[in-house]
This record gives C-alpha cells, structure tokens and sequence, in this order.
C-alpha cells in the first residue's frame, strides 16, 4: 500500500498489504452553505443568550477574540458579516478591538495577521496580540473551583461586550478546542494555562479527548466567566476546511451544541495496531503544536508498540519554550520530580512532556520524521531518530515482528479515533 503525506518535503511510504490495517481520516461533507450564510444563522438563532442586537448598545466598547494562525478558522469571513453588524447598533470603527487569542504562542506577525484577518480589517480596526508573559497587559480575575488563579489581559475587563470567535476540533488537554478556550488559554498568563494544563497531565487521553464535560473544561468555563466572555461563534469544518456549521451564543451551551457535530466529523473508529503512522496536519507549524499526532496516537497504538509522527516543523521545536528543548519527553513521576524540585516552572510545558511522554515512553516508542529537526535533537527529545517514514517503518516492523499491524492517521492533529465503548 502506498501511502503519500500532505508535505511536499517528506517522502510517502511503502505499507506491506499483509501488516495494512487501513489508512484513518476524519470525514468530508457536502453542505453547500456559504460562511455568511451559517454566520447569519447563528447569529440570528444564538443558543443560550439574546441576540447580539439585544445586548449591545451604541457607543458599548467591543472586545473581539481571534484565535490565531495555528487555527484553520476563517476569520476574516466571519468579521466581514461581523462588523457591519456590529456598526447599525451604533458601534464606531474605533471601539472595536481585535484581540489575537494566541495563548503561549509566540505573536503573530503583520503579514499573518493580514492572512488571517484581511488587511482591510488589519489597517482599519485596532489589531493587537495578547501578551501572555507581560505582567502590565494582565491582571488578576478570581480564583476557579479547583483554586486555579485567573490571570488574563485587563482588555476583557476594560470592554463593554466580549466575543470569542474560534473553532472545535478534537483536543488533548480540554476534550475539544472552541468555547472558552478562547478566553483561559487564550488570553490568559502562563501561569493560568499552566495550572489548568497540568490538571490534564493527570488524567488519560482516552478520559479526555472527545469528551466535552471534563474536570478541565469545568476550569476553562469558569475562567472565561470570570473574564467576561460573553458570546462565542464557533465554526465545525471537515477535513479540507469546510465549514460545515456555525454554533453562536452562551460559552457552555453553544459549544456544547458544537461539540456534538465536531464528534461525529472527527470520531473515526480506529482498530489497535501494533505501529501507527501519523502526521501532524494541520498543526504543523513546530512540534509544541505537531504532538497532537501523538496526542491521538496514544488512543490506537498497542501497549509496546511504535508511534511514527511524521511532520515538517519548519520552526522546529518551540519558539516559546526551551524547556521541551532542555528536558525532552518525560513520564508523569519524572516530569513531577522537575516540578517540585523547581527545575521546570511552566506547568503548560509539563502538561506537554507527559502527554507525548505517556505515549512514547510509557505506553508505545516514539519515532520521528521531520526534515527541520535535526537528529540528535529527535533523541534528546526522547525519539527514536529517522530519515524517511520507509526507513521508519522498517525498523519498526522488524523490532514488532513480520504479523505487526500497521495503520495510518491522516489530519491526525484533529482527528478523534473512537470505539464501540467511547
């Protein structure tokens, strides 16, 4: 079986049809509806609050949330129905901020920007990225259930009216993206997200992923109220992008709604195999973001086997922490030892060693392709290195045995591999 990668820089695979067990995507779709079409739906019918005409008042100081461009959301379409709107109710060009979600992203450029937003709305409207490790842009909102402290940008305190715009894709640490995630991590500290991350270093994939109502969205939904997010529009694409729905309205209850489509788009019964081959599409912009292949490998790969992630990664590792850099993988013991003797501060970074080191270390082995990585950094990070995915696969057939079973996870950062019992 051939199997070809959605990266021109990384060479396809050679799958021997007596290991194949199937290659593994999530689902297409054939609406025809246009963006302004089901923006105008969603906004028209919001589920769990009054419409935006019923809330907002001329001369009100509006708060606009973008997450960024490791998000395949298509802002500006959404804005370009947005504003407008927002414009008859009386709100002026100037009390209108856009701010970029980035969480512990590094900020998005001006020629990303542009991309993102439109460079009309980029010259136009204030435009401004969220600076997580400035304390003088953030200030402190009040504590969650779990005594998490809510650190966020002091805009959401100095608007009138917040809206979250943002996508729902499957997700490791939260269950799904989308709702309040725009908010905590959004456009919190380092601190917030660190906590409220770690929470889910604690807890299996398998409790998590694909499951809305989870011990961490509990945290995320009360930060995001303690911030003020007061709306939310939130696309469900398929797998080339297409927005299939748009789901506006409360936080809790709209992406509730959303979540149920994202699950059936992304939910892919996956069977147990031996070596799994994955990519990291569409997070592929460095591996802070790219583990998400990893993240869904975990929910398929058989206890002893291989993990092949295969990604491009042309920023490497992380721009936004070295840490992963200086530690590599890790089990929840070790990674709890750096904790605590205070080697390693960032929680969100340690969320981010167990949940690849679960899968690579604990559970499966981990082998990496990508062409910006170099290989001595791949087995520093706790990878067995490879040049290729055929070479990758060789060795891992020849380690698991000429039966091994062998399955391939395509658009695997969003993917969702379930089963008869989830």
């Amino acid at each position: 079986m051939e199997l070809e990668f959605y990266y021109s820089d990384i060479e396809g695979v050679n799958i021997p049809d007596d290991n194949f067990a199937g290659i593994f995507k999530p689902k297409t779709n054939d609406n025809d509806f246009e963006v302004e079409e089901l923006v105008l739906e969603a906004l028209q019918n919001p589920i769990g609050t009054n419409r935006l005409e019923q809330e907002i008042e001329a001369g009100d100081e509006i708060l606009i949330l973008s997450d960024d461009n490791t998000r395949a959301t298509p802002v500006d379409k959404i804005l370009n129905f947005l504003l407008p709107r927002l414009h008859k109710l009386g709100v002026k060009k100037e009390d209108i901020t856009i701010l970029m979600a980035i969480g512990t992203h590094r900020p998005m450029d001006q020629e990303e920007l542009v991309e993102k937003l439109g460079k009309q709305i980029v010259d136009e409207y204030n435009v401004v990225n969220h600076l997580w490790d400035k304390d003088e842009q953030n200030i402190y909102y009040g504590k969650t259930s779990e005594g998490i402290e809510v650190w966020g940008n002091k805009l959401l305190k100095e608007s009138d009216f917040v809206i979250g715009i943002g996508h729902i894709v499957p997700h490791r640490v939260a269950g799904f993206s989308g709702g309040g995630k725009i908010a905590q991590p959004g456009v919190c500290t380092g601190k917030t997200t660190g906590e409220t991350h770690w929470i889910s270093a604690l807890v299996p994939g398998v409790d998590i992923m694909g499951q809305r109502d989870n011990i961490v969205r509990k945290q995320i939904d009360e930060s995001a109220k303690l911030m003020g997010l007061d709306f939310i529009i939130n696309v469900v694409q398929d797998l080339e992008e297409k927005v299939v729905d748009i789901f506006a309205g409360d936080l809790v209850e709209a992406h509730r709604a959303g979540c149920k489509l994202a699950k059936k788009l992304y939910g892919v019964k996956i069977p147990q195999a031996d070596i799994v081959i994955t990519d990291s599409y569409p997070a592929d912009i460095e591996l802070w973001q790219a583990a998400k292949g990893v993240y869904a490998s975990e929910l398929v790969v058989k206890e002893g086997g291989y993990v092949i992630l295969v990604t491009p990664c042309p920023e490497g590792v992380s721009k936004s922490h070295p840490e992963i850099e200086e530690f590599g993988y890790q089990n929840l013991e070790e990674t709890q030892r750096l904790i605590d003797n205070k080697e390693l501060e960032e929680l969100s970074v340690a969320a981010h060693l167990v949940h690849v080191g679960r899968t690579i270390k604990e559970k499966a082995s981990g082998i990496m392709v990508c062409p910006n990585i170099a290989n001595d950094l791949k087995e520093k990070l706790g990878f067995i290195s490879a040049d290729s995915v055929q070479e990758a696969l060789e060795y891992a057939l020849d380690k698991k045995g000429e039966d091994a079973s062998v399955v391939a996870m395509l658009h695997a950062g969003d993917i969702l591999p379930v089963s008869d019992n989830n």
